[in-house]
């Protein structure tokens, strides 16, 4: 059994409409949620051995404060490039690309394709995954490889403005 995490980047900031896109940091609203979801992760005793995410500026950022918050190595934060303005197809294919001897892994990237791959996998209907939103699903393989669309349960869907 493995256990996949999609954690869309938190809110970003719009403070200067000369940056591109890629190059967008996260706003103040976003580096407040980054700990409070830690928290709500590690209050329900979820379990993390690898974070993925893709290189943009605001999901680089969210990943290596999620890490922090959670114990981990920031520079232990891998970067996928193909996570990066992705379609479902991709998270997909990122996903079976986990190195085996994890049994869970965080996928960190952006909407559309992160509500997308998130309804792809479990079949649930979530409308959107709001910004720092968090996926949790349980997939029965023992290999990353093995991953299949409508191969996982829906666990938990947890982000920073749902009363807890």
């Amino acid at each position: 059994m493995k256990t996949l995490y999609l954690l869309r980047h938190a809110k970003s900031s719009w403070d200067d409409p000369e940056l591109k896109d890629f190059e967008r940091p996260l706003a103040d609203r976003g580096r407040r949620d980054v700990p409070e979801m830690a928290s709500r992760f590690q209050q329900r005793g979820s379990q993390l051995d690898c974070i993925i995410c893709s290189p943009a500026v605001r999901a680089k950022t969210t990943a290596k404060l999620m890490a922090e918050e959670l114990g981990f190595d920031a520079d232990e934060v891998a970067s996928n490039p193909e996570l990066y303005f992705a379609g479902a197809g991709m998270f997909l294919k990122a996903a079976r690309l986990v190195d085996d001897h994890f049994e869970s892994a965080m996928l960190v990237g952006h909407n559309p394709a992160i509500t997308e791959f998130a309804n792809l996998m479990t079949g649930a209907e979530i409308d959107n995954i709001p910004t720092c939103g968090l996926v949790q699903m349980s997939l029965p393989i023992e290999s990353w490889s093995e991953i299949e669309e409508r191969g996982a349960r829906l666990e938990e869907f947890d982000y920073p403005k749902k009363e807890v």
